[in-house]
């Protein structure tokens, strides 16, 4: 088997993450504390930055792509994540669901959080070793 290697150049990577209500998940994602870096001119697509990592958001919902969508965002501590989240209320300012932080059978201590579309955010840290 051949192998080959990237091309130097590559800058960051943008996944599309969909919105059924674009305003909602647009202020979900800002008080969550991402940054807004950019809006398209007919307002359906925005460009989202938190640290290093980027996505954008745009004005599109199909149920089985969102409810399949899932990111794993690796953190330092996910106790302090965890209480960053409480403190938003999100579930009660946006109908989500969240689970709080539990050790996975595949070595990674977590917490879910599912955005208004059904994204699923995967707030975590796997065990070194």
């Amino acid at each position: 088997m051949a192998t080959s290697s990237l091309p130097s150049g590559l800058g960051p990577f943008r996944p599309f993450v969909p919105a059924r209500d674009f305003a909602t998940s647009r202020q979900f994602y800002l008080d969550l504390g991402f940054r807004e870096s950019w809006r398209a001119d007919d307002g359906k697509l925005s460009q989202f930055i938190f640290g290093q990592h980027q996505f954008l958001l745009q004005d599109y919902w199909l149920e089985d792509w969102a409810h399949n969508t899932m990111f794993y965002q690796v953190v330092e501590d996910v106790e302090t994540w965890w209480a960053h989240l409480q403190a938003l209320d999100l579930p009660g300012r946006y109908g989500v669901r969240i689970r709080a932080p539990f050790h996975t059978d595949w070595n990674s201590y977590e917490i879910h959080l599912h955005d208004p579309a059904g994204v699923l955010w995967f707030f975590g840290r796997f065990k070194e070793g």
